[in-house]
């Protein structure tokens, strides 16, 4: 060894050398570097640990508690969240190189982790392990979104209603799934103010409330995109907030068309039944006599005058009896077991033995397979 002719200043001991050789000592002019190794390594800890560390999570939705703010995590188990904390509370000394640490949880009970953790790393060029337990409290409260949710906040609402009839259950449970889609979709961005804090039926159709004017708009603009239909906004003034801006709800009303996909209905115009395939814009559908299409004017768009006949579920199979000539062909009729002769519409297969019909207050028709529906004129 060599001598660097200095002394510690706190034993008087002679330092082997000199202070900015030392490996592991980056800095020497940290005042501990002038001292022996003795001496340094007298108070030196390896590891700077918290005496206890506390972790907020919300016994509701599981979130966590950063900073100032909340963060989803997912976690059923904060074994992982613990160690996470425990690992930024955690400082290990400038002068340590090669540092290495491991960790080994201890449940405690439901809100206490104890967490033991082992650092090894090199300090003067000399070999040091440490190991410190820290406890890590569980605290359990309520996040400021599943307070709001409890408390009924909400800021807009949905109304899906639908023109001269009510909305079925299965459009209404579309409308409530796609509600929840497009939360799901705003909490995918991180999103944690999005939430649907009601759903409710009345005579008249669904309300969904959400939480914010915006949901309420991506919702409305949603379902008519799916099923067609209208909507318009109204604004209410509810209160002020702590700044004295005035604070309003919004609600979306939603007008479904009076016509679904699959009812068959008689438009006025004299060329017969017609099978409703889509509302979006002007309605269109299959004529059931020719098979032709049909797409009601401008004017008329979703909604043309015209006699509800039936839907497509009441179609029942029959056999199909002979094929007449190129525009009637006769079935057994499905209630009096007769041979009836009926149209011939394009779409219909001429060397199948059964067909679908429809019978109403129009006659009977050859209803079109999923397939057909699409036919050209």
């Amino acid at each position: 060894m060599t001598r660097s002719g200095a002394f510690c200043p706190r034993c008087g001991d002679p330092i082997e050398s000199d202070p900015g050789e030392r490996p592991g000592q980056p800095d020497a002019r940290d005042p501990d570097s002038v001292l022996c190794d003795a001496c340094y390594f007298e108070e030196f800890d390896l590891v700077d640990a918290p005496d206890r560390i506390e972790v907020r999570v919300c016994s509701q939705c599981g979130a966590v508690h950063r900073g100032n703010r909340w963060v989803d995590v997912g976690a059923e188990d904060y074994t992982d969240i613990a160690i996470e904390e425990t690992s930024e509370a955690l400082g290990v000394h400038v002068d340590a190189t090669d540092v290495s640490w491991q960790v080994a949880p201890e449940q405690v009970d439901r809100n206490t982790i104890r967490m033991h953790a082992t650092f090894s790393g090199v300090v003067r060029g000399t070999a040091v392990t440490e190991e410190v337990v820290v406890p890590v409290k569980i605290s359990r409260e309520t996040c400021q979104r599943c307070g709001r949710i409890a408390g009924g906040s909400y800021a807009s609402t949905v109304q899906v209603r639908a023109v001269d009839r009510t909305p079925t259950d299965e459009e209404m449970e579309r409308a409530e799934a796609i509600a929840h889609e497009v939360v799901a979709d705003m909490e995918a961005t991180g999103d944690r103010d999005a939430f649907v804090t009601e759903v409710g039926e009345d005579d008249d159709g669904l309300n969904i409330k959400v939480s914010t004017t915006n949901i309420g708009k991506q919702i409305a603009n949603r379902i008519v995109g799916e099923f067609g239909g209208t909507f318009s906004d109204s604004e209410t003034l509810i209160t002020e907030d702590e700044d004295g801006n005035e604070v309003y709800r919004v609600t979306y009303a939603i007008r479904l068309p009076p016509y679904r996909p699959g009812e068959v209905i008689d438009p006025e115009d004299g060329d017969g039944p017609v099978l409703v395939r889509s509302v979006q814009g002007n309605l269109k559908g299959t004529r059931l006599k020719t098979g032709k299409d049909y797409e009601a004017s401008f004017e008329a768009g979703d909604a043309p005058d015209a006699r509800r006949l039936g839907d497509r579920s009441d179609g029942v199979e029959t056999t199909l009896v002979a094929i007449e000539d190129a525009h009637a062909v006769q079935v057994l009729d499905p209630e009096t077991y007769e041979a009836k002769s009926i149209p011939r519409p394009k779409y219909l297969d001429a060397d199948a033995e059964t067909v679908p019909v429809l019978k109403s207050r129009a006659g009977l028709h050859v209803l079109p397979s999923d397939a057909d529906e699409t036919n050209d004129e």
